[in-house]
């Protein structure tokens, strides 16, 4: 007698990439999704909800192993593309709440129970970012000016040489100053024009760069207002009293991760 397959062979592990209305009908023929799954990228009911989800081998994403492989810094990056092109292609055409990385659970059922049952803060958060999108929003500093030429003739020694260690700290204080000062007025002008903005850890300058990040921001922005929310970014862009001290980056429109308003991952 030939013995039933394996339990753990056969089971699946599936991953919900993100929750939408129970009526949206997002573009998903074709999408690959991730690639080492075992499904194709499809919708599940979920009560008054939908939500995409695909089914990946469960050896390879039980929690021993997926904490293994969660280690692997290319594992991860390549997830993490994964995951984020199906919430664009569902973002692109009806609200979304994204879902952490790696949001599993024990097969489909499990993942349409724990939806479901969570369906009051999920409609909030659609109703939240419907349509709107996150745009995000860094200001830098333009790094140190050049230091002024010695003048020639004889080294200063004594409280000359003092003076001008201490004059050359006040300028990089001041320069400090304006630069946050600029950095600030850039997230006032913008505020008003978002339905929400969020203010999120300054990154670290990269090695032997001196552009300091100053603001690293998020902004949930009314479809109808991102030609505006542009306007803006250029005009600061322009004005004289900013650009000699920061300069503005604007990305976006992206599916609104920083304004779902649900952190709670799947079982691992």
């Amino acid at each position: 007698m030939t013995p039933p397959p394996s339990t753990v062979e056969t089971a699946v592990a599936t991953c919900v990439f993100a929750v939408c209305p129970g009526d949206a009908r997002p573009p998903l023929d074709g999408l690959p999704g991730h690639r080492d799954a075992v499904g194709r990228v499809r919708l599940v009911a979920a009560g008054p909800l939908a939500a995409v989800v695909q089914d990946l081998p469960a050896a390879d994403y039980a929690e021993a192993a997926l904490r293994d492989r969660l280690g692997d810094r290319a594992f991860v990056e390549r997830c993490a593309t994964d995951h984020h092109r199906v919430v664009a292609a569902v973002a692109g055409s009806c609200p979304v709440v994204p879902l952490p990385l790696a949001t599993l659970y024990q097969g489909e059922e499990r993942a349409r129970r724990a939806i479901a049952g969570e369906a009051p803060r999920f409609l909030a958060a659609l109703d939240r970012v419907a349509g709107r999108a996150e745009w995000g929003v860094k200001v830098l500093s333009t790094g140190a000016a050049r230091p002024a030429e010695e003048p020639a003739g004889a080294p200063l020694t004594g409280r000359a040489y003092l003076d001008r260690i201490r004059g050359r700290q006040q300028d990089r204080e001041e320069r400090g100053n304006a630069a946050a000062e600029a950095a600030e007025r850039v997230d006032a002008a913008l505020r008003p024009i978002a339905a929400a903005a969020r203010r999120l850890r300054p990154h670290e300058p990269a090695p032997g760069r001196p552009h300091r990040q100053l603001l690293n921001a998020t902004y949930l922005v009314d479809h109808d207002r991102a030609a505006e929310l542009a306007a803006a970014v250029a005009a600061l862009r322009a004005a004289p009293d900013l650009a000699d001290r920061v300069t503005v980056e604007l990305t976006g429109p992206w599916a609104p991760y920083s304004f779902a308003g649900l952190d709670e991952g799947g079982e691992r």
